[in-house]
């Protein structure tokens, strides 16, 4: 009997992460870092893990949704799945009754996401490989048909997706031991989480020099005076020399997002982030074009790589910034990461979350070692909370991360962590609930 995937455990984790504010933006208040945390098994007692990050309430319908599309994964051949997740991620998003609740965007899309990246993690553990090398030691031609084309043909081709591929092969072992030397570049949101005082928001970015990171991000939109106020903190705690990104969190529109950053450009702001909706291409080349230099970026909420296509497209964005959980799963952002390569433009992966700096970091090294082959003007966000409830816990020594060397996509959530954060059943909620005083969000 061959193996398959024998089931699909689909759990609502949650982390009352509002109580302290981390995580806060002018967007999202008061956050409790969720997720829904996917576990396939198969016959022969083997497990893939996977996750879709979310912020409280919606992890009820991210659960069902990852539930809905579970059918189709059960009983699959595992050798099957392993050799080509592109097939099985196709089907996914292009079950007809599930896609027209999108079409490729939201809950659904993230849902399929959680699937076949838990596929990835189980391909990478049987392979006895971290994610990022499995992929890196795929061919060009293995690389380029785990993407779906469909609609991105008119800005990148399979042939030049594969001509991409080969250029980057000279010199790959020379970046392999390199990253396993000295690791990739980070920046780190810590110190800038809108909810945090003043006084908390100097140490934290003092500390963050001190760690070694050279740019650090400010979450900014919720009042001017308070963005001039903690702006001119963080610049006189840094200095000159390091760089400070901001994140409006897509609170502002166009003529606003243009207002609000001309108040702030007395700081010297390196770039700024989802200034505006992040659906309106159009929007964010309006908004590139009044504050150069300041760069744009975005990315985390960008459904789909169509959307980034347009974006490239349009010349809107100087920085892209995936994210592990928001499009259909490694084999979508494969194809964002060659779009990129063909624009030229450079990818700082989004993180923090639960898990999402876990996830990421196996893409932009696996960037690194086997498609831009550089680390110019690229960084991988870093948050320095909830790591320690996952099995793999990310290591960033220096302001860099290391490269991850335990097989899979390190997207294990230890046991202990799934019962007590387990919602609404889980202990920890019991008493999270009286401390914060309100409802998870």
């Amino acid at each position: 009997m061959s193996e398959r995937i024998s089931s699909v455990e689909t759990i609502d984790v949650r982390f009352p992460t509002s109580r302290h504010r981390d995580g806060s933006d002018a967007m999202n208040p008061f956050p409790d870092y969720s997720a829904a945390y996917v576990v396939l098994r198969t016959s022969a007692g083997a497990e893939g893990h996977g996750l879709v990050f979310t912020v409280g309430r919606g992890t009820d319908l991210q659960v069902a949704a990852v539930r809905a599309l579970a059918p189709m994964v059960v009983g699959q051949r595992v050798d099957e799945v392993v050799a080509d997740p592109g097939s099985l991620a196709r089907r996914l998003v292009g079950d007809s009754q599930i896609r027209w609740l999108g079409p490729e965007k939201g809950v659904v899309h993230m849902a399929a996401g959680g699937l076949v990246n838990a596929v990835w993690d189980l391909a990478a553990r049987r392979a006895e490989k971290p994610l990022w090398k499995l992929l890196a030691d795929l061919t060009p031609e293995q690389l380029v048909a785990q993407v779906d084309f469909r609609y991105l043909r008119d800005a990148l081709t399979e042939d030049e997706a594969v001509a991409l591929l080969r250029t980057a092969e000279g010199g790959r072992a020379e970046r392999e031991r390199l990253l396993r030397a000295e690791g990739y570049p980070a920046y780190t949101t810590t110190p800038g989480w809108l909810g945090y005082d003043d006084e908390k928001l100097a140490r934290l970015c003092r500390e963050a020099v001190e760690d070694g990171y050279r740019l650090i991000k400010l979450k900014v939109g919720g009042n001017l005076t308070d963005d001039v106020r903690r702006m001119g903190i963080a610049r006189r705690v840094v200095g000159p020399d390091i760089q400070i990104a901001v994140d409006a969190n897509q609170i502002w529109g166009v003529p606003e997002a243009i207002r609000w950053m001309r108040e702030l450009a007395e700081f010297d702001p390196y770039w700024i982030e989802e200034p505006t909706s992040p659906d309106d291409v159009l929007g964010h080349g309006a908004v590139r074009k009044a504050l150069a230099p300041v760069k744009v970026a975005t990315g985390e909420h960008v459904h789909n790589a169509v959307m980034f296509k347009q974006l490239l497209q349009a010349d809107a964005v100087d920085v892209v910034q995936i994210d592990a959980c928001r499009v259909a799963g490694v084999n979508e952002n494969l194809a964002v990461l060659l779009l990129a390569a063909k624009f030229g433009v450079p990818v700082c992966p989004h993180a923090g979350g639960v898990g999402l700096c876990e996830l990421v970091q196996h893409l932009a090294l696996f960037d690194f070692v086997a498609l831009s082959g550089s680390t110019e003007g690229r960084a991988i966000e870093y948050v320095d909370h909830l790591h320690e409830h996952f099995a793999d816990p990310v290591r960033v020594s220096g302001g860099r991360y290391l490269a991850p060397d335990a097989p899979g996509m390190s997207a294990r959530i230890l046991p202990d962590s799934l019962a007590r954060y387990r919602y609404p059943d889980g202990p920890a909620w019991a008493d999270a609930e009286v401390l914060a005083g309100a409802p998870t969000s």
